[in-house]
């Protein structure tokens, strides 16, 4: 076990094994994204509750509760993407490999326009 291994704590040995301690800045923005990919996500969960809540009478009972499920299914993606992501650039930063391309971006953006199409379709009817 190097110095810098010696140094971390037995969870950060244990999550992140491995690899040179990255510059803290990027570790930092890192965090930074992974905490804007989460607040995404609860806001995704807010709409899902309320699409639950207030959108039964507005939609057939089938849609609503499709939308409803649809956006809270994309706050649960949202968060395990999140988390995903986060790990996959810590590693990456400590190897001093090149970063991946996030999935949660396409994600994010076929299950926004999805639920946008539906909620389209419905109110033009």
């Amino acid at each position: 076990m190097s110095e810098d291994d010696e140094s971390r704590d037995w969870i950060s040995r244990t999550v992140l094994p491995g690899g040179e301690e990255p510059d803290p800045r990027f570790t930092l923005a890192n965090e930074r994204t992974f905490l804007a990919w989460i607040r995404t996500a609860l806001a995704f969960l807010a709409g899902g509750i309320a699409l639950e809540a207030i959108g039964n009478g507005v939609f057939p009972e089938a849609i609503h509760r499709g939308l409803a499920l649809l956006v809270i299914a994309m706050a649960f993606l949202l968060s395990i993407g999140a988390a995903v992501r986060w790990w996959r650039t810590e590693n990456r930063l400590r190897r001093g490999r090149p970063l991946s391309l996030p999935l949660i971006v396409p994600l994010l953006s076929v299950g926004a326009a999805a639920a946008a199409l539906l909620i389209l379709a419905m109110i033009l009817r």
